[in-house]
């Protein structure tokens, strides 16, 4: 069972967050300031960590630099939680080493999926056997993907464009990075490509395609239904 800890100084979030996550068969452990959850983390070495940017005494940010600035904390994923939107914060947080950003108020349904794909990415390859998104069923290791049990047929590229969403269910990907990771090259001023992919993968996946949705003028992401 997969340790998460949270560290929120608003009480009444910190206690809900922790209810979906103990529904959704996580360990759960709860800190309200930034000095008692880094000693926390340093003790337990949780899965994950869910940080606030705002915590009385030390900043998440600190925090976040601290854990990620240790041998035996550098591994545990955090994803950071805050109210402050400004893509300069996210930048800062990410530079700081978060693997996730997620801006308050959040859907608890939001966090869940947020938590389930940080994890999953965190486990070595063979230990991740399938991904379920409804009627979307992808096997990872045999590089099948089925929609209500019939398989479809997808190129490499396909599936691999299909794979950097489920990676990151309900986080946006920009054009640009799709380029570089699903392609291997950075943007040269023409994402079409992109989207003439996406379109032949939505096609293909016939109504699961319905999961894959376009923001407008930046990119896609994969959520559930």
């Amino acid at each position: 069972m997969p340790t998460v800890l949270v560290i929120e100084d608003e009480k009444d979030l910190a206690d809900l967050v922790a209810f979906h996550l103990e529904q959704e068969g996580y360990c759960c452990l709860v800190a309200h300031d930034g000095a008692t959850g880094l000693a926390e983390a340093r003790r337990c070495k949780p899965d994950l960590i869910l940080l606030d940017l705002m915590l009385p005494g030390m900043m998440g940010t600190e925090v976040c630099r601290t854990l990620k600035g240790a041998e035996l904390t550098a591994g545990i994923p955090v994803i950071m939680l805050t109210a402050r939107g400004e893509e300069i914060d996210r930048v800062v947080g990410f530079e700081m080493g978060a693997d996730d950003y997620v801006v308050k108020p959040f859907s608890t349904r939001e966090l869940m999926l947020r938590v389930r794909a940080v994890l999953r990415r965190k486990l070595p390859a063979s230990e991740v056997a399938t991904i379920s998104l409804g009627a979307l069923l992808i096997d990872v290791e045999r590089h099948l993907v089925r929609v209500a049990g019939e398989e479809v047929q997808l190129t490499s590229t396909e599936f691999k464009l299909l794979m950097n969403l489920a990676e990151r269910i309900g986080r946006v990907q920009s054009r640009e990075l799709l380029l570089q990771n699903v392609w291997g090259y950075s943007y040269l001023g023409d994402t079409r490509t992109v989207d003439t992919h996406m379109t032949r993968l939505r096609t293909k996946l016939g109504a699961a395609g319905e999961l894959i949705k376009t923001v407008r003028g930046f990119g896609y992401k994969l959520e559930e239904s």
